[in-house]
């Protein structure tokens, strides 16, 4: 079946009583048992509610996995992914990384003892040279990363983890699974914002993690039972509407961004466009092998801080705001919001400096788009 049909049919039919086309939101906290020792399969909601398995199943079908798990946002999906891991362990993890997941990273789990080393995952020999034999666990990646849009091998960086016996995880949002599936390469775990692309119109917090194999999905099953960081069921339903429509926002999305960036690399204000879609870009061939699209985000450079500033606080059409993936276009400035937290030796060393701009492209017309980022320009 094709992916686009599997999006449209998200959560169809999937209360047999009523037949109700659309899942309902199941807004209870607890479930009646018909006797003692006998469960419908639903006891409280904690580990189980109807709409949000409903996501988790659909999830795993577009990704193409064992098990998919909803939670309160992508911070908790990557947090219960790093519970899995013990002190003393160490990650390779991909350095141009949204800002987010550094500071878990940094402030949450170093202090428990989980070590990582930030590493050019664009480069395998690099990664490979980061392997700590015996310590090193797992690979955590960004393909493309946010916001550089640097791309990673997926076969490549398996080859490592298969020899080295090491999980690999990839976080997907900028993708999604209609674009990417990391799985069918042998990643073991996918995470989304499922705040952003499947979402899609910037109204609900959403995170999601898809599991390869039957004893991770126990793992991340058992790990967001215990520690409860778990989607309600209005928010469930509102991602499950958002996928029905994902395939015809992100052929949209994507259409738009390509216009945008070719637009931009055309013109003399603008240093540098980060941008797959380009057959410039340093990891074209890779993505367009790996990937179905080039999806719609993309980053750029300006002359200084002063021009970032200035089209920023120029676009009418274009958004000032946080976040990524909603059918608004929206720009960002990574130095002093997504990124704010990475110290700014580290930020300059990748390459997030106050001259660089993110935008996310949405559905409007490209023509509005252009023309708000032209006047915005203009001198």
């Amino acid at each position: 079946m094709k992916i686009e049909t599997i999006l449209a049919h998200a959560g169809l039919c999937t209360d047999q009583i009523t037949g109700a086309i659309s899942t309902p939101i199941y807004q209870t906290a607890t479930f009646r048992h018909p006797a003692v020792g006998v469960s419908t399969g639903y006891d409280y909601s904690r580990t189980i509610n109807p709409t949000r398995q409903a996501l988790g199943k659909a999830m795993a079908e577009l990704e193409k996995g064992d098990r998919g798990f909803a939670f309160a946002s992508g911070m908790a999906a990557i947090t219960a992914v790093l519970m899995l891991f013990s002190s003393g362990d160490h990650l390779i993890v991909s350095d141009d990384l949204y800002g987010g997941t550094y500071r878990i990273f940094e402030k949450n789990f170093k202090q428990l003892g989980l070590t990582v080393t930030y590493s050019d995952t664009s480069n395998a020999e690099l990664v490979k040279r980061a392997i700590i034999p015996g310590k090193t666990k797992a690979h955590f990646i960004e393909t493309p990363s946010n916001p550089l849009m640097k791309i990673t091998d997926l076969a490549a960086i398996m080859a490592l983890a298969d020899s080295e016996r090491l999980l690999a995880i990839v976080d997907n949002t900028f993708m999604t699974p209609y674009l990417q599936r990391p799985l069918e390469f042998g990643v073991d775990i996918v995470v989304h914002s499922g705040t952003k692309y499947l979402g899609g119109h910037n109204d609900v917090l959403a995170g999601t993690v898809v599991t390869r194999s039957p004893e991770l999905s126990d793992k991340i099953g058992f790990i967001q039972n215990s520690t409860g960081g778990i989607l309600g069921p209005q928010d469930s339903w509102l991602v499950l509407r958002g996928l029905k429509t994902l395939a015809l926002r992100i052929e949209k999305q994507q259409e738009n961004a390509q216009k945008i960036a070719e637009w931009l690399t055309k013109n003399s204000k603008v240093k540098e466009v980060h941008y797959p879609g380009l057959p410039a870009h340093r990891g074209h061939r890779v993505h367009e092998k790996q990937s179905a699209g080039f999806g719609a985000m993309l980053s750029f450079r300006v002359p200084d801080s002063g021009w970032a500033e200035r089209i920023i606080n120029r676009s009418k059409l274009i958004i000032f705001a946080e976040s990524l993936g909603g059918v608004e276009t929206l720009i960002t400035y990574p130095v002093r919001q997504t990124h704010g937290d990475i110290p700014v030796e580290i930020r300059e060393k990748i390459g997030v400096t106050d001259d660089l701009l993110r935008l996310s492209v949405g559905i409007e017309h490209v023509d509005d788009l252009i023309e708000d980022l032209e006047q915005a320009m203009a001198t």
